[in-house]
């Protein structure tokens, strides 16, 4: 295969994410929020794969005539922000007023976020809350707080976007990789199995969804407060 094919092939890879959104879209729509997160799921784990597919294939050289960038930002804002957004809002979670308030804050925060040239840091994180409403409301549906905690948690999040606080990516960041990628790796783990169990997992793996995302939380800030050695 010539390296244009293989290029274009990853920006192909790339674009089922906009097809697991519609999928999860779908079942957001009759309600069955296991499967949407399912969905979810799967677009999480394209997200985490074509990345550094992109970067072995070398897509800004072998395939330009497609912005690998732009389609990237696309399926995220619908996978990460929009359809989270909608799931939160419609699932009864944050009755009445407390909804419409969420959901506005949410996408509108976000895509502001989404168009900030200042998003990636020199060592590839992101400075402030990179908009992953999806990790969020996992979380939110396996733990079920009451609406105030909820809302307290959209309302932080929002405004953390536009701090300079460091949150990792766990694939690209390289400093303590080592145990952020296999931490995301549980975490994505947990995730679809909450969402399988239809949010009726066992204790533990709500305990671990918890820690977990707290680590992935955190742990940028961490590095922020010990600074790496030479």
């Amino acid at each position: 295969m010539t390296p244009g094919f293989k290029a274009y092939s990853v920006h192909l890879f790339t674009a089922t994410g906009a097809v697991f959104a519609m999928l999860a879209l779908l079942e957001a729509v009759q309600g069955d929020w296991a499967m949407m997160f399912l969905w979810l799921v799967v677009a999480f784990i394209v997200d985490g794969i074509d990345g550094p597919l992109a970067r072995r294939y070398q897509v800004k050289q072998n395939a330009r005539t497609i912005d690998g960038v732009l389609l990237d930002l696309i399926i995220d804002y619908l996978t990460y922000v929009f359809i989270p957004a909608f799931a939160l809002f419609q699932s009864g979670l944050l009755p009445g007023w407390t909804g419409w308030i969420a959901i506005i804050v949410i996408t509108f925060t976000s895509v502001l976020y989404f168009a900030d040239t200042r998003m990636k840091t020199t060592d590839n994180s992101f400075q402030g809350f990179p908009a992953c409403w999806n990790m969020a409301a996992v979380v939110i549906f396996a733990t079920r707080p009451d609406f105030w905690i909820i809302l307290a948690i959209v309302i932080f999040l929002a405004v953390a976007m536009f701090t300079q606080l460091k949150f990792i990516h766990p694939v690209r960041t390289a400093r303590w990789r080592t145990l952020s990628l296999p931490v995301a790796l549980v975490w994505t783990a947990l995730a679809g199995w909450a969402a399988w169990t239809g949010f009726a997992q066992p204790q533990f793996v709500t305990a671990g969804l918890v820690i977990t995302s707290l680590y992935l939380g955190v742990v940028g800030i961490a590095q922020q407060l010990v600074p790496a050695r030479d």
